[in-house]
């Protein structure tokens, strides 16, 4: 069992496996096991976020006349 301070005053008792946190810091090149986490829950949001950008593709009608965008 870890306990882990999340940034602020935010304090957590979470179950992990030790290898697989230990892999984790290992190839994300950090040094603390709060790091990994953060790490690894801003890795999470920013695919998500990247995904929901990708669902938008092509469904956004956009009149760009591209010429006379290059001219300015």
């Amino acid at each position: 069992m870890i306990c882990i301070k999340l940034g602020g005053n935010m304090r957590t008792t979470i179950e992990l496996p030790s290898e697989l946190l230990t892999e984790a810091m290992r190839v994300s090149h950090v040094k603390t096991k709060t790091m990994a986490i953060t790490l690894g829950l801003q890795e999470l949001i920013n695919r998500h976020r990247l995904e929901q950008l990708r669902a938008l593709r092509g469904k956004i009608p956009l009149e760009i006349d591209i010429r006379k965008s290059r001219r300015r």
